[in-house]
């Protein structure tokens, strides 16, 4: 299934824990259609010593995945959360586009 959220995006929650809340997209996995969202559904995670790079155990704080539907990205010209579309340009290629303003969200 394609997705429309890329990764570099600024996302939206709109639903859950962390509703409200924003950031830019870390990670897309398609497979689970879920995304990583900068400082948004924060876990702790405890590891062993010499489990991590540094050598010492502890207590990690670090993002968990949250499901593309409760995700909507933001538009850079009217700043809202917006549905996203797909558009065929007349040379052939497809571009995303903001369905409340019709402006391009991919650049050229």
């Amino acid at each position: 299934m394609k997705l429309k959220i890329k990764k570099d995006d600024r996302v939206t929650v709109i639903a859950g824990r962390d509703k409200g809340s924003m950031g830019k997209v870390i990670r897309v996995m398609p497979e689970k259609q879920t995304a990583l969202v900068e400082k948004v559904n924060m876990i702790k995670r405890h590891t062993k010593p010499g489990a991590s790079k540094g050598g010492q155990g502890g207590i990690v704080d670090k993002e968990a995945p949250v499901h593309i539907s409760n995700l909507r990205i933001l538009c850079p010209q009217c700043t809202e959360p917006t549905k996203v579309g797909i558009k065929r340009l007349d040379d052939g290629t497809n571009v995303r586009y903001c369905k409340k303003c019709d402006e391009q969200l991919d650049a050229k």
